[in-house]
């Protein structure tokens, strides 16, 4: 009872298609985690999908390390994922950051912690999804401890290359061993809810649209 969404394109571009309501649910009936809790989109209309590329943050040393130049490293259509420990007294991304991100067609950056400079990221579009907005430089304050290594965001652990999916809801992060089946049962989910509301809006009942879509059984953890 399916209408057939047609998959199409790159992984990537096959996930770019699907919200990340969508990809949560497709996640939540595989029994994986991946919605970055308290996660938001700086501004309004940002959508981004992309592999991760992690830089994970600690407290400052003394003398204390460097912020980073980890950016020349990042290739285009990857997305930015800083580990910040979820602090908000001091960024670790601003406006050279976002411009040159921008200008090398990166497609986004996700902060656990507070970015700064958000005029620039508004006035280019560059999808920002962070805890906050916080002028005070990390310099000084936090160091780079790893890149390339898993981090924790949101309380959902992001490895490198993993996909990263943001739209004005927020971010999930789908994990690599998973994301054919991920993008399996995305697309099964997508088909049905277009089922209901096709027949919704011909004049049947929620009840029943939903009765015949399974729709109460679209997000339940499948049975081992």
């Amino acid at each position: 009872m399916t209408g057939g969404i047609e998959q199409t394109g790159t992984i990537e571009e096959q996930f770019a298609a699907f919200s990340t309501a969508t990809v949560s649910d497709a996640l939540d009936r595989l029994g994986r985690t991946g919605s970055l809790l308290g996660i938001a989109p700086l501004g309004p209309g940002q959508k981004m999908t992309g592999r991760a590329y992690t830089i994970r943050y600690v407290s400052a040393s003394t003398p204390p390390g460097t912020v980073g130049d980890y950016l020349d490293d990042v290739p285009a259509g990857g997305v930015v994922v800083l580990d910040n420990d979820g602090r908000t007294d001091c960024t670790v991304w601003g406006d050279i950051l976002t411009a040159v991100a921008h200008t090398r067609g990166i497609a986004g950056t996700v902060i656990d912690g507070v970015c700064r400079d958000v005029h620039r990221a508004l006035d280019l579009t560059y999808p920002i999804y962070s805890r906050g907005r916080f002028m005070r430089t990390g310099k000084d304050r936090v160091e780079v401890a790893e890149v390339q290594a898993p981090v924790n965001i949101g309380g959902v652990q992001v490895r490198p290359g993993d996909l990263i999916v943001g739209d004005q809801d927020g971010v999930v992060a789908v994990p690599q061993d998973c994301e054919e089946q991920v993008l399996a049962v995305a697309t099964e989910i997508a088909e049905r809810e277009e089922g209901i509301l096709r027949m919704a809006l011909a004049g049947s009942s929620i009840a029943e649209a939903r009765a015949a879509y399974g729709y109460h059984n679209l997000q339940r953890k499948a049975e081992s």
